[in-house]
């Protein structure tokens, strides 16, 4: 197990040194961040897969990505081994060292073992049910649970597996999207408030530095929808809990060109101000990090997305999302090695002034 988490002066060298624009990297909870950031959420579950993942997490560290992101469902653990097998070869190696890169996993979802030939329902019967980690009602029709029993043996599972002593970020994983059919949301919220209570106790084990919630649905959709969250709401929950040194600082939503509710959406609430939730974020000393950029290839046929910057159309989606106010990293899923190089030509140019941003955010919306 490597011990160690990313600090100040670790991810400030990695930057000095990584060779690449310095423009792109942001400073966040005193850290500094590239603004890119590697996803592992996509691939079969197999061995050529693992060592695509584990080949392209290497190259991105060596390129001047210092932001991974996975989860312990994600092919069915075998995403976070993928990463675990790449750090502990570069560390091996002292090409990289654990203070200078930044890692979050997610937990919530059930999860079988890619590694154990069971099938999956055999699994959870074997691994959680007859354990007593899971018990009848815990588990709802989305395949999730958030009790502290469960989510606590997940983080301890995503440690072993990632090698490490401790997670930089953990994500409670799609909890309302996951949750509410089944549950009420006043439940819903108690239950919310007994996992912050988890995991600031998580963070006092050393096992965690932070945490936050990997949403599809809650931050973007108007308030009388049900899966609703208020970010300040849950801000104040953390604050409740942890006091103003909570570790409730980051949350992962979907924003591309497509999906920018996030952007344009002004469905959160500051006192009697309507704003987005990117605005929200700002304000409440959130950051944000971003999922599906490229909407599983879609946003990259000729003629989806509008010119400009005369780049690419992969480089266009990031150079979008990356200098949208208020986010810190698009995560992109990236594996084979020329994909991954393309890429990491978006860590050589700077990104938008906010002016560029604007005059693009108006092209794009009359």
């Amino acid at each position: 197990m490597i011990p160690g988490y990313a600090t100040f002066e670790g991810t400030q060298r990695f930057a000095d040194n990584s060779g690449v624009n310095q423009d792109n990297f942001r400073k966040f909870a005193n850290l500094t961040l590239s603004n890119v950031g590697i996803g592992t959420y996509l691939g079969d579950a197999d061995a050529k897969t693992d060592k695509l993942v584990t080949d392209a997490v290497k190259q991105s560290l060596l390129s001047g990505i210092n932001v991974i992101d996975t989860a312990i469902n994600y092919r069915s653990q075998k995403a976070e081994r993928s990463i675990g097998k790449a750090v502990s070869e570069l560390i091996h190696d002292g090409k990289i060292s654990r203070d200078q890169f930044f890692v979050s996993s997610k937990n919530g979802y059930l999860t079988n073992d890619a590694d154990v030939n069971l099938e999956f329902w055999e699994y959870v019967k074997e691994e959680y049910s007859q354990k007593g980690i899971i018990k009848e009602g815990d588990v709802t029709s989305g395949y999730h649970c958030m009790t502290r029993r469960y989510l606590s043996d997940q983080l301890d599972r995503s440690l072993k597996n990632l090698g490490l002593e401790c997670l930089d970020l953990l994500y409670l994983h799609n909890a309302v999207e996951g949750q509410i059919k089944d549950v009420s949301k006043k439940v819903f919220m108690e239950n919310l408030k007994s996992v912050f209570e988890l995991y600031e106790q998580k963070r006092s084990e050393g096992k965690i530095k932070f945490y936050g919630m990997a949403t599809w649905e809650c931050f973007r959709v108007p308030k009388d929808n049900p899966q609703y969250l208020s970010l300040e709401g849950i801000v104040d929950m953390a604050k409740e809990i942890g006091g103003e040194g909570h570790g409730l600082r980051f949350i992962q939503l979907p924003y591309n060109m497509n999906y920018d509710q996030a952007l344009l959406a002004k469905n959160q609430s500051l006192g009697a101000e309507s704003v987005s939730v990117l605005e929200a974020s700002i304000k409440l000393g959130v950051g944000v990090f971003t999922s599906v950029p490229f909407m599983q290839g879609r946003l990259l046929s000729p003629g989806v997305l509008p010119d400009f910057n005369e780049l690419e159309p992969s480089l266009r989606a990031l150079q979008f999302i990356r200098s949208t106010p208020g986010v810190l990293a698009p995560l992109v899923g990236q594996k084979s090695p020329e994909h991954v190089s393309e890429n990491l030509k978006i860590m050589n140019i700077p990104t938008m002034t906010e002016e560029e941003f604007l005059v693009l955010i108006k092209k794009l919306t009359s």
